[in-house]
């Protein structure tokens, strides 16, 4: 079976095993979101009919307790599939609508963090290669190592204490400030990127560390192969022995994890975005397990899972095209 045709399909596959355990965990799980919304309604109203209770729970929970469990199942994959992921019970607002309006502000920080890190990690990467041994490569290798054992929400801790606290340059929470006008204009730009600048540095200066390490390594570890020797007698030009050869084979391995990494950039924003107190997915996903409201913390869940998943595919389905031999399933006979 064709490479792609059969990753799309094992992606396909992994989606309705994230729905299906998504709906196990809202409907099976023992005092799980339906015993929990059923027996927080009836306290809240005692004379309250239990056919309209188990309506209250249809709209938050998104299933019906009194239907068969093939189609309670059924009817949550038809409404997930339709994008009704049910009713905040904390917010009183659709599920879908909160994180649709949160996920653009996550991917604009997470994604710029994560862009700029790769960035500056081939870049220095490459360079601590070509400058091995010398006091430039055992310094920043050094910073880098140290960068990478410290946890991001440690970063950011500090980050606080130093700009927000002691000097007040920036905003503590929120995406804006009151009175500044939304709209494609300079006053809110400025204002967007002051309330960013510290979580994407958090994200920046405790992650560049695992990445540039692996690119000088993969780097050193080109510049030594046979064909680097044969391109030099053949008195190429550096440019594009730096482009073509080395570049080319020291990313692949590094490109993986990236576009991996960004699947879990929603994951990873839950304990920043509640320490920056920054209104995206991740800050959402923690006040709904702090506030046991289970329609946006599974809402949450799945939007974490499919994220992965597409990510994954998409590296799957991408580095077939930088690296010949993924294409033909791993076989290099096969490739050339």
């Amino acid at each position: 079976m064709n490479y792609y045709v059969k990753r799309v399909i094992r992606s396909f596959v992994t989606l309705v095993l994230v729905i299906t355990i998504t709906f196990g965990l809202t409907r099976l799980m023992p005092g799980g979101p339906v015993d929990y919304m059923r027996a927080k309604l009836r306290k809240q109203n005692p004379n309250m009919p239990s056919e309209q209770i188990d309506q209250m729970v249809q709209a938050y929970v998104g299933v019906k307790p009194d239907e068969p469990i093939y189609v309670q199942y059924l009817n949550y994959v038809t409404s997930v599939l339709q994008g009704d992921l049910g009713e905040s019970t904390y917010y009183n607002e659709p599920v879908a609508q909160i994180y649709a309006e949160a996920i653009p502000w996550t991917l604009f920080v997470l994604g710029t963090a994560m862009l700029v890190t790769f960035a500056i990690s081939i870049s220095l990467g490459a360079l601590l290669a070509y400058k091995e041994g010398s006091r430039l490569d055992s310094a920043v290798s050094t910073v880098a190592i140290v960068m990478n054992s410290v946890p991001y929400y440690v970063a950011a801790i500090v980050l606080i204490a130093i700009f927000v606290t002691n000097l007040g340059m920036y905003p503590l929470s929120g995406r804006t400030s009151l009175g500044v006008t939304p709209g494609f204009n300079l006053p809110f730009i400025v204002d967007v990127l002051r309330h960013a600048t510290l979580p994407m540095l958090s994200v920046i200066i405790t992650g560049f560390g695992v990445q540039t390490l692996a690119m000088r390594s993969n780097s050193i570890r080109v510049l030594g192969e046979d064909y680097i020797r044969v391109a030099r007698l053949r008195m190429l030009p550096t440019s594009r022995i730096a482009n073509q050869y080395v570049a080319r084979n020291a990313i692949l391995p590094i490109y993986t994890g990236f576009v991996i990494q960004i699947g879990f950039i929603f994951g990873g924003s839950i304990i920043l975005e509640d320490i920056f107190q920054y209104p995206g997915v991740g800050y959402y996903f923690f006040n709904a397990i702090t506030a046991r409201d289970y329609p946006l913390m599974m809402g949450g869940f799945l939007i974490i899972s499919v994220a992965v998943v597409i990510a994954v595919t998409i590296a799957d389905l991408t580095y077939g095209l930088i690296d010949p031999r993924a294409g033909a399933g791993g076989d290099s006979s096969e490739a050339y």
